[in-house]
């Protein structure tokens, strides 16, 4: 494995490197693997190659080998490694493969140096193509180029050749031999699809300079001795073929002439571009390694690749490679052949998307007005280009030109409309596009943001796609790199900035947290509508909190009121509620304030805060409604400048709320009255009944009861007013009042005589009469053998018209009719005389009634009625000092 064998390595690379522990593709004699530098993190390919694969062991050279050749033929091949590597460290073009680190020689012999990422070579990528169609297709054979996506799934790497792709290949191959040939005065010698690898950009990149040497008619002084065709050409059965010269794609002139120019290296990019073209995607020559077979296809005219036989390609090729390039390529004479900046011009690449991608690798020397004219038109043409082409090649052109603020609004104008067209769009733009925004608008921590009128423009830009960015980013990544440029446009000078903030919640409502909402986009948001001079914004505003509130971003006119369904169910209303995104708190302490301390009365604006008011009335307490929102929305409805279906939108929803808080009062109402119907009905009216009265609990007074009584035993047990002290009226005091005879205080079940009258009297105002005869008390134990009295039906004549009638009359008591008293049938009198009746005469002045502007007189000392003994117990309260003591059944009935 190569971890163990990179253990022996003692190089810079093994010690300031991560290598991926197995390779990403095999380039010849070359494995490559995945690297990152820990100090900076950058991404390298590393190349490696192990000495070990020249062992006989390893089946690198015959058993029969001495020593000596075994040892010059590894100096031999170790010289040729380090002079391609060499080589790219001294030549530097977009179109050579760049050097990250230099060749090292550890002392195991193996070797290694570091450059730019690569993802496989030109002939892997064929080989893997010719796999494919083999099978039918791209989902017959696994590709052996593979990588992780962002969930660590195995995903296959874009790598499809398509015309586009060529062309942009060839074009760029083309640069790269004219630089050798014009500026370094060099020939590859070995120019094949081995050669030229494809970086992480799809770039194509010349490399494979082993063979590389001076022409033989070059005037340019070099140190690099020249190719010594004699020895290249001989091929060696001991060695790799990669380390030999691919006879395959070597020129005519190199076998048969032994002549080194640079139209040697055009006849070989004429067979890499069969190559392209045919299937399998190899050289029309077959020579194996043979110069006796190379100068044999050469004899012959049809083994000869020609126009006339398509250049013995299998396949159709190209109208104008057939016709005006090919044929100028793989000719026999040298001189008849176009050399590199010919071929860059011919019709093969006259066509506006590879001029487009020319036009990119040129652009960073190009005038502004040329890029401006140019990022305007490209994005006509973007849908044209392939798929690979627009993420590896034109959109990295496009975000290095954001440094640009003179250009940024149009070239993020492309770059959005690229991701958007993309599959891979979402990785794309979390690994390249997010890094970019950040700078150009954040910048690093501490900087501070200027305002910058072209960066601005560009602001919009993003604004205007936030949709596309939340679709192609995570919450967390689109709350730590997209916010920050959302605050940056809510807290623009600029008002249609601003709006465009605004108007951008509904989508990021969607991608962030409730917390990030309320703590993050909520304040700035209010900040912004409290300050704002712009009724354009305070509308905005408003609409941005309806969708805070779980409404739709739609009119006001739209959204209804949301509350015809006033009388559904609370769970009904709970479900709709919970599609607001600020809680209940937020709104009502938060929300309602900024309406409530909005001064200004422009229609436009008041109706759309009646908006808010109706999300506001799906969501607050009835309470709040009824104290905070309704007596706003009767201001705002005032507005003088109002017309009248505006008045009638706020009188529906002042209707509609008002419907729910009475509503919902009732329906509290109601479940309070049934849930304690029973206990407070019997509490309310047992007030004025006589069991209340004397605070028996509802229960009749039995014998026991009575006798305790009459004998004056005090009781324990009192019964609680169910109403409290605090409903009772009060006596008022006055130096007149009469004393209360403390002899008949435990009458009341928790207060005086006077309460006890109260009592009664407010007993009666319940609509009940009650027979006060049925209770007989006494402190006369000899009247022990009284029957305890029976309430009967009451007489049709309450007591309270009674007492009213003799209060209205106000005249001394007559004697009238005599009238049978009310007794039950099973009450036994004390007399069976009837008894006259009274009125009642107007009461003297008694100040410690409950009711003080009237009294009930007390009654003579004789002549005691049943009249008298049914409303006695309304003054036994009071007492008579100068009256002699009673006995017997005078005693009793005084007590009455």
């Amino acid at each position: 494995m190569f971890s163990s064998a990179l253990k022996s390595f003692t190089s810079n690379i093994s010690a300031n490197y991560t290598i991926s522990s197995t390779p990403t593709t095999i380039c010849g004699a070359w494995k490559v693997y995945d690297g990152k530098k820990k100090s900076t993190g950058k991404v390298v390919s590393i190349f490696v190659f192990e000495r070990k694969s020249l062992d006989p062991q390893a089946g690198g050279l015959g058993p029969r080998s001495s020593s000596s050749s075994l040892k010059r033929v590894h100096e031999e091949v170790i010289a040729r490694v380090k002079k391609e590597s060499n080589l790219l460290a001294r030549l530097r073009h977009p179109s050579i493969l760049e050097l990250a680190e230099p060749i090292e020689d550890t002392r195991s012999g193996g070797l290694m140096f570091a450059t730019e990422p690569v993802t496989a070579s030109l002939a892997g990528l064929l080989e893997d193509k010719d796999a494919q169609e083999k099978v039918g297709g791209v989902a017959g054979r696994p590709s052996r180029f593979v990588v992780q996506d962002e969930n660590g799934q195995l995903q296959r790497r874009e790598l499809e050749i398509d015309e586009l792709e060529i062309q942009k290949g060839l074009l760029q191959v083309a640069q790269g031999l004219e630089f050798l040939h014009e500026s370094a005065g060099l020939v590859h010698g070995n120019l094949t699809p081995d050669s030229i690898y494809v970086n992480a950009k799809s770039d194509w990149k010349i490399a494979g300079l082993a063979f590389a040497g001076p022409p033989d008619t070059s005037s340019i002084p070099s140190n690099i001795p020249p190719i010594s065709l004699s020895e290249v050409l001989y091929h060696d059965p001991r060695l790799p073929r990669s380390l030999q010269l691919n006879m395959d794609y070597t020129s005519p002139d190199f076998v048969m002439d032994t002549n080194v120019s640079s139209a040697a290296d055009m006849f070989s990019l004429g067979l890499v571009v069969l190559a392209l073209y045919n299937s399998p995607h190899t050289s029309p020559l077959k020579t194996n390694s043979n110069v006796t077979a190379y100068k044999k296809i050469f004899d012959s005219s049809s083994s000869t690749p020609s126009s006339t036989n398509n250049f013995l390609s299998s396949r159709p090729l190209p109208k104008d490679l057939l016709t005006s390039v090919l044929p100028r390529l793989i000719t026999r004479r040298p001189g008849q052949r176009m050399n590199a900046r010919e071929f860059q011009q011919s019709q093969f690449f006259d066509n506006i998307l590879v001029s487009s991608i020319r036009f990119l690798d040129a652009l960073p020397a190009k005038s502004p007005n040329e890029k401006s004219q140019f990022m305007r038109g490209l994005s006509k043409i973007l849908n044209q280009f392939p798929r690979s082409v627009l993420e590896k090649k034109v959109l990295p052109a496009l975000l290095e030109e954001m440094k640009d603020r003179e250009l940024l609004f149009v070239v993020l104008q492309n770059v959005f409309k690229i991701i958007k067209s993309l599959p891979s769009g979402r990785r794309v733009f979390v690994e390249k596009v997010i890094p970019k925004l950040r700078e150009t608008f954040i910048g690093p921590k501490g900087s501070t943001n200027e305002r910058d009128t072209a960066k601005e423009a560009g602001l919009v830009i993003v604004l205007e796609n936030l949709e596309l960015i939340g679709q192609s980013c995570s919450g967390k990544e689109f709350k730590e790199d997209i916010l920050p440029i959302l605050h940056l446009g809510l807290e623009s000078h600029t008002h249609s900035i601003v709006d465009k903030a605004l108007s951008c919640l509904p989508t990021i409502m969607a991608v962030l947290d409730f917390s990030t909402i309320k703590h993050d986009v909520f304040p700035v948001v209010a900040a912004v509508f409290s300050k704002t001079s712009s009724l354009g914004i305070k509308i905005r505003g408003l609409q941005a909190f309806v969708v805070l509130c779980g409404g739709s971003s739609g009119s006001s006119e739209e959204m209804g009121d949301g509350l015809d369904d006033a009388f559904q169910s609370s769970s009904q209303n709970t479900k709709a509620n919970s599609n607001a995104v600020l809680d209940k708190y937020t709104v009502q302490e938060k929300i309602v304030p900024l309406l409530k301390a909005m001064k200004t009365k422009e229609p436009a604006v008041i109706m759309a805060a009646l908006a808010v008011f109706k999300q506001v009335g799906k969501i607050a307490d009835t309470d709040f409604l009824a104290t905070e929102c309704l007596p706003v929305l009767w201001s705002f409805s005032l507005g003088p400048l109002l017309d009248m279906q505006q008045f009638q939108e706020y009188m529906k929803l002042i209707k509609s709320l008002s419907t729910r808080i009475e509503t919902e009062q009732m329906r509290k109402l109601r479940e309070l009255s049934t849930n304690s119907n029973t206990t407070r009905n019997n509490d309310l009216m047992n007030i004025g009944s006589t069991n209340a009265f004397f605070g028996s609990n509802g229960n009749d007074v039995g014998g026991d009861d009575f006798e305790r009584l009459v004998l004056g035993k005090n009781t324990s047990s009192k019964t609680a007013d169910m109403l409290g002290d605090s409903l009772r009226p009060q006596p008022q005091r006055s130096q007149s009042s009469r004393p209360v005879n403390p002899a008949y205080s435990h009458w009341g079940s928790s207060g005086t005589s006077t309460t006890n009258q109260n009592s009664s009297i407010n007993g009666n105002s319940f609509g009940h009469s009650y027979n006060l005869n049925s209770l007989k008390q006494s402190s006369n134990p000899s009247l022990n053998n009284f029957t305890a009295l029976k309430p009967t039906t009451p007489s049709n004549t309450s007591i309270g018209s009674s007492v009213t009638n003799g209060f209205s009359a106000m005249t001394p008591m007559q004697p009238s009719k005599p009238q049978t008293p009310q007794w039950s049938p099973n009450m036994k009198s004390s007399s069976n005389q009837p008894q006259p009746s009274f009125g009642v005469p107007p009461p003297p002045s008694n100040p410690m009634s409950a009711f003080p502007q009237f009294s009930i007189a007390l009654p003579p000392s004789q002549n005691k009625s049943p009249m008298h003994s049914q409303y006695g117990n309304m003054t036994n309260g009071i007492s008579n000092p100068s009256q002699k003591p009673k006995t017997g059944l005078d005693a009793y009935e005084s007590l009455l």
